[in-house]
């Protein structure tokens, strides 16, 4: 099967020894995806879903009784006391910037606690791009404290929120294509513990985006008010076409779905377009999608590590979201394995990627994703920016066999 995609010998044969190093991390894996797979079980159960759920609603999309019920869904998921699960929000990004104008007013201060933000996050701030709706632009004021050692800097953070004139924390859980480690939900925990022994009403916002159900809990149960995504990652889990997601505290939705809406439409408002039901089997799919995607960055990790590149994470450390961080040192090894990422899947395998400007980033960019749905990160797929020291920021995969299979074929196009 593997001479069918030229796949040498020698690397085959490494690929055996690695699955067999790491499948003890594979039944860690399985362990948690049953964990979540329970939540999601008990939700739909709880919730009565049924097959009218699906219907759709057009026009203005008053008074949908499926769209509720996917709502309470989301919020028993995530423990959490409403949510706004919507086609309406595009993008990661998008979810964030109705969070943030949702919440935020002029005069308002935000603070990012984990560094700085990904790049088009820092559009939306303003510290970048020449945008006149950004925050700062909107007379919100922004401010940044940096990780040390990978590790909040719990001191600072809680002197800064001590005079109470701060409206909201943002934390972004995953790298980004910053040079840290992802954040793990015990050091959130930790430092909401910290916030709280301060300030009792900041805000306290968290990027979830590629972090849903990889750890046993999620970060509204360790106290944070608001967490948001897109759809076109782990909870959309390869089915869901396109939206996003917020969860958190009542009062919280309410002012954000004002944002996405209108002002007095809170959530009443917005047509499905028929696509509710791939929502619900999105969220039913989810724990085994996102452990599957695990499992091909775990693989991806352990062989290229074995291949002498640097891999952020390693192998066997604790994971706190699906990306793979590999370090190639050489422009041309990024662009080609990302060429070979693009030839190993099933949808435009034959399409060349080149590096291009992207609207939102301030470099060029190579981005490969065979994907069934374009911009999908929960299908395997990677990208990085064109400058040093050259890394591919790799995630996803539905079937951990199609991710395995990309993988291989990744490294023998770069190798060869």
């Amino acid at each position: 099967m593997y001479k069918d995609f030229n796949i040498s010998d020698k690397l085959v044969n490494l690929s055996l020894k690695v699955e067999e190093e790491i499948k003890d991390i594979f039944n860690d894996i399985d362990k948690n995806v049953l964990n979540w797979s329970s939540r999601v079980l008990k939700a739909f159960q709880d919730e009565k879903v049924n097959i009218s759920d699906f219907n759709e609603v057009k026009g203005y999309g008053y008074s949908d009784p499926g769209r509720e019920k996917l709502e309470r869904v989301y919020a028993r998921v995530f423990r959490a006391e409403d949510a706004l699960v919507r086609p309406q929000i595009m993008s990661g990004t998008h979810a964030l910037t109705i969070t943030f104008f949702g919440l935020l007013k002029h005069g308002d201060t935000l603070i990012s606690i984990s560094g700085t933000p990904y790049d088009t996050i820092r559009t939306v701030i303003g510290t970048e791009g020449d945008s006149e709706s950004s925050l700062i632009k909107n007379g919100i004021n922004y401010e940044e404290i940096d990780l040390v050692n990978d590790d909040f800097d719990y001191e600072v953070i809680k002197n800064r929120l001590k005079n109470n004139d701060v409206k909201m924390v943002e934390i972004q859980r995953s790298v980004g294509y910053s040079d840290r480690k992802s954040i793990c939900i015990s050091k959130i925990k930790k430092v909401i513990e910290e916030i709280r022994s301060v300030n009792k009403d900041v805000i306290i916002f968290v990027d979830n985006c590629y972090g849903c159900m990889v750890e046993e809990v999620d970060s509204i149960e360790v106290g944070a008010d608001v967490v948001a995504s897109s759809l076109m990652k782990n909870l959309g889990a390869g089915i869901a076409s396109s939206g996003g997601y917020i969860v958190g505290k009542k009062k919280y939705i309410k002012l954000i779905s004002e944002r996405l809406n209108v002002p007095g439409g809170y959530k009443d408002m917005g047509a499905n377009f028929g696509i509710l039901e791939t929502y619900y089997k999105g969220l039913f799919n989810a724990p085994e999608v996102v452990g599957n995607a695990l499992k091909t960055q775990i693989f991806a990790a352990c062989l290229l590590e074995k291949l002498g590149y640097k891999v952020t994470p390693k192998y066997n450390e604790k994971r706190t979201d699906i990306i793979q961080v590999v370090e190639f040192g050489d422009e041309k090894k990024l662009i080609d394995f990302c060429k070979g990422l693009q030839a190993g899947g099933a949808i435009e395998s034959y399409v060349i990627p080149e590096p291009s400007d992207m609207p939102g980033y301030p470099h060029k960019e190579i981005m490969a994703g065979s994907s069934f749905i374009p911009g999908s990160t929960i299908e395997l797929s990677a990208d990085g920016p064109l400058i040093p020291p050259y890394k591919a920021f790799m995630q996803g995969g539905i079937t951990y066999e199609y991710g395995k299979l990309g993988v291989l074929i990744a490294i023998n196009n770069m190798v060869r």
